[in-house]
């Protein structure tokens, strides 16, 4: 009588799909949680009201005109004459960008005018106007 053969030698498996769907779920979770890290940071400025309204995708360029007159372009504060220049080059390292133009409710039209002739004067084609909409 053989004792060795009345065991039954099982080798341990390992179950590696269980492993797979566990390492998703985590790539998943971490993926989603860094997007509610990221901080963005904006100007507060108070838009005009519009009835229509709609959002542009694709590569968008913030210029914002605040209250005192000041001109934010993308994150950094410059003066109305550096404005052409840096347009130009924005505009010629990609052709669809969009510059999207921030204004304050409360400035006078002739600081959006200017701000508008010189993104003209960089050969600037797409220029949209930011608004909010009526409600908000």
């Amino acid at each position: 009588m053989k004792l060795s053969n009345l065991r039954n030698e099982r080798k341990p498996k390992l179950m590696i799909i269980p492993m797979i769907d566990i390492i998703f779920f985590l790539l998943v979770f971490f993926m989603l949680s860094t997007l509610y890290m990221v901080e963005q940071r904006s100007i507060s400025l108070n838009l005009p009201q519009t009835a229509t309204y709609e959002i542009e995708m694709g590569t968008n360029v913030n210029i914002s005109v605040l209250a005192n007159g000041n001109i934010v372009f993308g994150n950094e504060e410059i003066p109305l004459n550096l404005l052409k220049n840096k347009a130009l080059i924005e505009s010629q390292n990609n052709k669809e960008t969009v510059f999207v133009l921030n204004a304050d409710e409360n400035i006078p039209y002739k600081t959006v005018v200017a701000v508008l002739d010189e993104l003209r004067s960089a050969k600037v084609n797409k220029i949209a106007l930011a608004t909010r909409k009526k409600g908000d």
